[in-house]
């Protein structure tokens, strides 16, 4: 029998625009929150948090005219826990002094609801992430 719990997520994986780019980008910010590199490749990258892994891959020439639209038919956005607010303003922060490109910046810090504090952002491919804390 499994050590994890039935239905807990395994594992979540990327195809990428430009893997060093992509790796840059996700690489501080998992190291942040506590994830290492679990497995890395001349097409990929995983970084790993407990049971559960993140994996970036390269995406190959044929399908990269397509594109990504969180919009469209997919992903749509990923969620991370944080503590608390304090994480939330920390994080804020940093994203401001990297020029990465925030979402709902006039909605800080309740754009996900008042029950809520959170800070949502852009990954190199516009792939929305959100670090969100109770309010």
């Amino acid at each position: 029998m499994s050590r994890h719990a039935t239905g807990t997520l395994h594992h979540v994986e990327i195809y990428v625009s430009d893997l060093a780019r992509s790796d840059a980008f996700w690489g501080w910010l998992l190291e942040r929150w506590g994830y290492v590199v679990f497995q890395r490749w001349d097409s990929g990258v995983s970084w790993r948090k407990g049971a559960t892994y993140l994996v970036f891959v390269q995406t190959e020439e044929r399908h990269r005219e397509r594109g990504y639209h969180r919009c469209a038919t997919g992903l749509n956005h990923l969620a991370f826990h944080a503590a608390d607010s304090a994480e939330v303003d920390a994080l804020m922060e940093e994203l401001v002094a990297r020029d990465v490109p925030l979402l709902y910046e006039d909605q800080f810090p309740h754009a996900g609801g008042a029950d809520s504090c959170a800070v949502f952002f852009e990954d190199p491919d516009r792939i929305k992430v959100e670090f969100v804390a109770p309010a």
